[in-house]
Order: structure tokens, then C-alpha cells, then sequence
């Protein structure tokens, strides 16, 4: 199996790994969403490295980065209920402080993750100036909410 085909795999098996995890959101919030930020960033370790040339690109595995983003991005924001600053968290106070800019975040966020994945099609942007035109200002959101919403470390 060549490394992008792994690669992709492994992205998605951690994107599928998310949903066992919604079922336990519940009952421990900072796991899910733990679990689903890594899986975010396997996709953004797959997408970036196709972007600056490390990974040969590949259509299949750009679907599988902007779909693991579109899918995190649909369910993320469900996981930070009030009390869940508390423990091993990366979560920065500004979420519960700022709940409104948070949401902001996390719908600019929704936006452009929901564009990518409609730019890809069905096999995946057809090339990498394609993949780099779709997933750009979704990492762009993420670079945005991390500034104010995530623990400097």
C-alpha cells in the first residue's frame, strides 16, 4: 500500500473513531472532543503535508482530510457543555467567557469545512492547486479559533 493510501486510511479510521465517541459525549465532553480534535488533526497532518509537498497528493486522501474536517466540524461544538473546563483540556477559558465569539468561531469554521467538501466532488479536488484552493481557509478557521479558544502552550 503506497503512504498516501495508508495515510488516508488512517484518517479515516480516526474520523470513524469519532463517532464511537459521541455516544460517550455525555458523560465525558473533554474525551469527545479530544477525540475528535485528533482526528482533525490527522487530516490536517495528511493535508498539510500534501500542501507543502511532503505527501505526493492524491484526490482520495484529500476527500478524506476535507470530509474528517466537515464531519468534525459538524459535531465539535456539542462537546463543550458548561463544567467542561475543568481536567486535561486544552480548552482556553475564553470558550465559557465568550460563548457567543466561540460559536462565531466554530461557524466560520462549519462554513468553510461544509464549502471544501462541495468543491471536492465526489473523488476529491482533482489536483493539488484544487485541494489547496479548498482546504486553505479551512485550516485558515482553525489557525482563528486556536489564537483566542486553545491554551497557549
Amino acid at each position: 500500500m503506497r503512504i498516501f493510501q495508508k495515510i488516508a486510511v488512517i484518517g479515516l479510521a480516526a474520523g470513524l473513531g469519532v463517532a464511537g465517541f459521541t455516544a460517550q459525549a455525555a458523560d465525558d465532553p473533554v474525551a469527545a472532543r479530544q477525540a475528535v480534535m485528533a482526528s482533525v488533526g490527522a487530516a490536517a497532518g495528511l493535508g498539510g503535508g500534501m500542501m507543502k509537498g511532503e505527501i505526493d497528493y492524491n484526490p482520495a486522501a484529500g476527500k478524506a482530510a476535507i470530509a474528517t474536517m466537515n464531519a468534525a466540524a459538524a459535531t465539535f461544538g456539542d462537546f463543550f457543555p458548561a463544567g467542561s473546563d475543568q481536567g486535561n483540556t486544552g480548552a482556553a477559558p475564553a470558550i465559557w467567557e465568550n460563548a457567543d465569539g466561540f460559536s462565531a468561531e466554530l461557524a466560520k469554521f462549519a462554513a468553510a469545512a461544509s464549502k471544501a467538501m462541495e468543491a471536492s466532488g465526489k473523488s476529491g479536488p482533482a489536483d493539488l492547486d484544487a485541494f489547496k484552493a479548498a482546504m486553505g481557509p479551512v485550516f485558515g478557521t482553525c489557525k482563528s479559533c486556536h489564537e483566542t479558544y486553545r491554551k497557549k502552550n
